[in-house]
């Protein structure tokens, strides 16, 4: 991989251009498409044109095919070709009959819509045309369209909630799939050719009927079936048009104020992702050049092998700083304050340098425990491979800056400053094992997403789990899911073990610089924080089971 000599956005060392700001090799010249309404697409990577949901650019004119033409970008140059249309692709008023190369001042009709290419002025300019993020669906609405909604619509008619996308996504090794998302919640629903299919069917003019007939045809005796979970999922999400999606409802009432509790709530903080985006030209971007990412490996595996020889070496211990405990507590507070954040741009710098911006960020509490989010979701339109990068961008960045603290603590002389460079250390390494455990739903897990090529895994396990400990799961239960869950409830109790005999380890050396009442006050408030999700994921489904009716008891 290379940077792009412009936006300095990751690149193919064989792309002949930037996907992000289209920037071309010396020497070559740079098309823009215009498209109807004025935006400005570069012509820097293929493009499918057509009425489909799943275009590249989706013109949303009847006189338009499906899949209408194609735009070619390889070495030898940009083309474009007719796919087969009804009405034809014209270019300057000649009907396409082979790929041909396009140049400036060429105009594309396509039915009643047509395009316009022109030339970038200088390279410069690629910093302010406006291109639409490689791997989204555009959406452009013609004059020629008039179609009427009806209102209030029967969900026997299902549509699809306006604005979305739908794109297929190259895994490589021949391996694709499509990922379905909604501007408005930021959801991201996968789905399999058969599933894209039948979405694009969503459009509110087929009835149950229709639909389930079309699903027997294109996906044999399991199409019926495919197509109910596929509706029970856009449903579940929010997707479907009239439809609320399902969260906690079936969370028992005399539970509600504990699932209120644990459920996360968040505040977008405005201007982040314009600062986010700002870092990265103004030199975040160095940090994924060559010689930023050998540093930072360095500095990482170094850092670690110090923290090791300090753990070795009994030097340092937990939230104690200058023989405080208060104080010490305050400093792994702060360090890890700080080490969030730059875990979360890490996330944020490296989405950017795929061009992926993210379109949000703020700060979630779950518990009483406050965390610095960005959404860099746009990464489902990207490979597995780049997916998997992003997600682990976070937890490096742990490590590297507990390396740094490491390696600074081990050569400082011995006294406070020293224990507080222990503490954030410590800090980076805590955060790190805690966002690459892959049962609960942090970094880790996403990357075992990705690798497991399983979706919604930990909701889906937690569903099967539910339905277990109620007693109402009737089908036979997945035995992937089932060992997930499992797993993920045996990594709870051991969490909340091992939290506790950590603190016991400490007690004598806490015991002795706080009143033991103050001590176990706070290591009992620790425990419960600790163990209260998972109070929560049993009790839940148990209290479901104790107090559904017994059969054939009568209430009178």
């Amino acid at each position: 991989m290379m940077l792009c000599s412009v936006c300095h956005r990751q690149l193919p060392r064989t792309a002949a251009r930037c996907r992000s700001c289209g920037t071309p090799r010396d020497g070559e010249v740079h098309l823009d498409l215009v498209l109807p309404g004025g935006d400005r697409l570069p012509l820097d990577r293929p493009l499918a044109i057509g009425r489909a949901p799943a275009s590249d650019i989706r013109l949303e004119d009847p006189s338009v095919s499906r899949a209408h033409a194609r735009i070619i970008v390889d070495d030898q140059g940009t083309r474009i070709q007719d796919a087969g249309s009804s009405h034809g692709t014209f270019v300057d008023g000649r009907r396409l009959d082979e790929p041909l190369n396009l140049a400036a001042g060429m105009r594309i009709e396509l039915g009643d819509s047509a395009l316009e290419v022109v030339q970038r002025r200088d390279r410069a300019a690629a910093l302010h045309t406006v291109s639409v993020p490689a791997g989204i669906s555009l959406v452009v609405a013609t004059p020629t369209v008039r179609r009427a909604r009806l209102r209030g619509q029967s969900l026997r008619r299902p549509r699809l909630r306006s604005g979305w996308s739908l794109k297929r996504v190259d895994e490589g090794a021949g391996e694709s799939h499509f990922v379905l998302k909604d501007h408005r919640s930021a959801a991201f629903v996968r789905l399999d050719g058969l599933e894209a299919e039948l979405v694009e069917r969503l459009d509110g003019d087929h009835d149950l009927v229709e639909l389930i007939a079309d699903a027997g045809v294109r996906g044999g005796p399991d199409g019926p079936a495919r197509l109910a979970r596929l509706l029970a999922e856009l449903a579940d999400r929010g997707l479907l048009t009239g439809v609320d999606g399902a969260a906690g409802r079936d969370a028992p009432a005399a539970l509600s104020w504990l699932t209120r509790l644990v459920t996360p709530r968040q505040r977008e903080i405005p201007g982040v992702p314009r600062a986010i985006d700002a870092v990265y030209r103004r030199g975040g971007w160095m940090l994924f050049s060559t010689a930023g990412l050998a540093l930072a490996a360095g500095v990482g595996v170094a850092g670690l092998v110090a923290f090791v020889g300090l753990i070795a070496g009994r030097y340092g211990t937990p939230f104690v700083v200058a023989q405080r405990v208060g104080l010490g507590a305050l400093v792994f507070v702060l360090g890890r304050v700080l080490l969030v954040v730059c875990h979360e741009l890490a996330h944020g710098l490296i989405a950017e340098s795929f061009g992926r911006p993210i379109s949000r960020a703020g700060i979630k509490v779950a518990l009483v425990f406050p965390y610095v989010f960005v959404d860099t979701t746009d990464a489902w339109f990207e490979s597995r491979r780049r997916r998997m990068a992003i997600s682990l961008a976070g937890p490096a960045s742990d490590v590297v800056l507990g390396g740094a603290f490491a390696i600074a603590c081990w050569l400082a002389a011995p006294g406070d400053v020293r224990d507080i460079l222990f503490q954030v250390a410590f800090g980076g390494y805590v955060g790190a094992l805690f966002n690459l455990n892959p049962l609960m739903e942090r970094d880790g897990y996403h990357v075992l997403v990705d690798l497991l090529g399983e979706p919604g895994l930990r909701r889906r396990a937690s569903r099967r789990l539910y339905g277990l400990l109620s007693g109402r799961g009737a089908d036979a239960p997945d035995r992937r899911l089932l060992v997930y869950a499992l797993a993920s409830l045996a990594w709870s109790v051991l969490s909340v073990g091992f939290a506790v005999v950590l603190s016991l380890r400490y007690y004598r050396t806490l015991a002795a610089l706080a009143p033991p009442a103050l001590v176990w006050t706070v290591l009992s408030a620790f425990y419960i924080v600790l163990a209260l999700p998972l109070a929560i994921q049993l009790l839940r489904p148990l209290w479901s089971r104790m107090s559904r009716p017994r059969p054939g008891i009568a209430e009178s």
